[in-house]
């Protein structure tokens, strides 16, 4: 497991520099939950719970100055803690997937107050790179900026690290002793979770034209996922 998760974490801290830096929307949850469950072995699952969440937070975006909740961060750390909390070999089953995304889901808010933090720590870094850029002092500049990207990788390793060993032993704790009527309306909640999602997404259609396409992919792709 030790090595699981610190493959999944450091992978998930590298991914989550997207959100800052290229922006190639790797973070996104349906890009991140995939890649995640690739490097541990099962991309299903992180195809399953990325769609999930995809749809769930799609109408939340970085407008100016507001940090959205870190939906990466629920994505990566749901995909693995099932994975790695799965009782047997294969797929985790649809119940353990849907309870590691309740149990991981408040990490987006911590997420989101963990970027402001750091947003308000590197603000010091802008004005001494103005400085620099003043001086003409180019070297100065890449520090400046390398140590603003390091801040938030590291803070995202650590996050990651200590939020998936803690979830992961808790899922482990608790999944196998649940009662069957739990396990029931965890499995219904695989069904209520797209449909809250989507109409999250048809909300936002007003505000992002390419919502509905997105949406026949996710849903698309689960019909092709659930028959294989």
């Amino acid at each position: 497991m030790v090595s699981e998760t610190a493959i999944a974490a450091v992978l998930g801290a590298l991914i989550c520099l997207d959100r800052v830096v290229v922006q190639f929307m790797i973070s996104r949850p349906i890009v991140a939950g995939p890649l995640i469950g690739l490097a541990l072995g099962d991309p299903y699952t992180g195809l399953t719970a990325g769609a999930y969440l995809e749809l769930l937070w799609v109408d939340r975006i970085p407008i100016g100055p507001y940090v959205p909740p870190n939906d990466t961060f629920v994505a990566i750390l749901s995909t693995a803690g099932a994975i790695l909390a799965a009782p047997v070999s294969g797929h985790p089953p649809r119940e353990l997937i849907a309870l590691a995304i309740l149990v991981f889901a408040p990490a987006g808010f911590l997420g989101q107050k963990m970027e402001i933090l750091l947003r308000k720590w590197n603000d010091g870094l802008v004005l001494q790179a103005a400085e620099d850029a003043k001086a003409g002092d180019a070297a100065g500049l890449t520090r400046r900026h390398l140590t603003a990207l390091g801040r938030y990788l590291a803070g995202s390793l650590v996050f990651l690290a200590a939020a998936l060993t803690c979830g992961t032993w808790l899922l482990r704790g608790i999944y196998p002793g649940l009662p069957q009527t739990v396990l029931r309306t965890l499995a219904f909640a695989c069904y209520i979770l797209p449909l809250i999602g989507i109409g999250v997404a048809l909300n936002t259609i007003k505000l992002r034209g390419y919502v509905p396409v997105f949406c026949g992919v996710f849903l698309l792709l689960a019909i092709v996922s659930e028959f294989l």
